[in-house]
Parts: structure tokens; C-alpha cells; sequence
């Protein structure tokens, strides 16, 4: 008489741990598909729950859901930056953009649907959601920097270059992520360092930083 392997116990997930379920099988979803095409089926069958558990824990719709997920995705977005503040400034921006770029990558087209806007379900608060993770960014570089006061050359310089990081990551990916993850880091960071520069050359504060890099070089 052949033995059988038990059969596993069925383990009741958390209202926590039920919530995270959801928000990861939305997401993989909105990473290759636009909010408006996914409906709450598709993620009841993606997460391998009913229709109606999909609404108990989101009971405002797609609309609650989609919001949730895009807030899961800025707040992974923040971490990317959260890099230590010790050594050098520029191997630190690196490893950010590193992450940054690999987020982007892992979440391939859909990165467009939960970050560019544009959507039938964007509404303030997906905007402010997205914004918000601008303004992070930038104060985390600020940071790195040392700079608790930044004139408004500084600020601008940086929003731009942030600004074109999603930009260049959006044509990344276009492009069939192509050139290498590993180039195209690179390149974002050299721009960082060449934007900082000619914003130098008409504002002392951001001079002061310009030469504090070359230090670094």
C-alpha cells in the first residue's frame, strides 16, 4: 500500500496579507494591460478569489482598486531612492536609478498605465499619487546633496532631470528596453551631473555642488 503525501492545511490569510494578494495580482495585471481594460473579474480570477471578496476589501470598484494599486506602486517607486547617505553622491544616485530602472522593467508596459496618466481613471488623487512620487525623488537627491534650502535654479534643475527619467524610461521601453539597463543608468546619471553643470554657470549655489562632484570624480 503506497503512502500519500498529506494534503497541505488551507491557511486563512489575513485581512492584511488578503489586501497585499489583491493589490500584487492587480498590479501584474495593470503592468501589461491599461487600468480601463482590467475589470474586477479579472482580478477576483487573477488572485484566485470571488467577485464579491474583491469587493468587500474594495468596496468603491475598480476605481478604489486601481487607486490602491497605484499607491502600492509610488510607495515602491519612494523606496527606490531611499538610498543610505554615506560615500560618494553619484555611485549613490546610481544604485537609486538602478532600482528605479528595474521597477520600470519588472512592470514593462503597464509602467505607462500606473505612472504617465492618461487613463479613464485618472482622477486628482492618481495625480497627486503620482506627483507625490516626483516631489520624493527630488527631495531624496536634495538630501543626498546637502542642501536644506534649495534656490529655485537648484529645484527646477532637478524636477526637470527627474522629469526626464520617467520620460527616457517610458522611450526605454518602447524601444524594447534597449539600450541595457545597465547603459542607459549610466547615461541618466552622466545627463544628472552635465544639467547640474550648465545650471552652474548661472547659479552659485548649484556651482558650489557642481565642484563638490568633481571632488568625487
Amino acid at each position: 500500500m503506497t503512502s500519500q503525501a498529506p494534503t497541505p492545511a488551507y491557511r486563512r490569510l489575513s485581512v492584511e496579507e488578503r489586501r497585499s494578494q489583491l493589490l500584487e495580482a492587480a498590479l501584474s495585471l495593470f503592468a501589461h494591460r491599461a487600468p480601463e481594460e482590467v475589470s474586477l473579474d479579472d482580478v477576483a480570477e487573477a488572485a484566485g478569489v470571488s467577485r464579491p471578496l474583491v469587493y468587500r476589501y474594495f468596496p468603491g470598484g475598480k476605481q478604489q482598486l486601481y487607486e490602491a494599486a497605484l499607491k502600492s506602486a509610488a510607495d515602491e517607486l519612494r523606496d527606490c531612492f531611499d538610498e543610505p547617505e554615506e560615500g560618494p553622491l553619484l555611485p549613490r544616485l546610481t544604485r537609486a536609478v538602478e532600482r528605479y530602472l528595474a521597477f520600470v522593467g519588472r512592470h514593462d508596459a503597464g509602467f505607462s498605465a500606473l505612472l504617465q496618466g492618461g487613463s479613464v481613471v485618472e482622477t486628482s488623487r492618481t495625480t497627486a499619487i503620482v506627483d507625490g512620487v516626483r516631489r520624493a525623488a527630488a527631495e531624496h537627491i536634495l538630501r543626498h546633496l546637502g542642501v536644506e534650502e534649495p534656490g529655485p535654479r537648484l529645484r527646477m534643475t532637478i524636477r526637470m532631470w527627474i522629469t526626464a527619467v520617467e520620460a527616457a524610461s517610458l522611450i526605454w521601453l518602447d524601444e524594447d528596453k534597449q539600450p541595457p539597463l545597465e547603459e542607459l543608468r549610466d547615461w541618466l546619471v552622466e545627463q544628472f551631473v552635465a544639467v547640474l553643470t550648465v545650471t552652474a554657470r548661472r547659479d552659485a549655489q548649484t556651482d558650489t555642488l557642481v565642484q563638490a562632484l568633481a571632488a568625487d570624480l
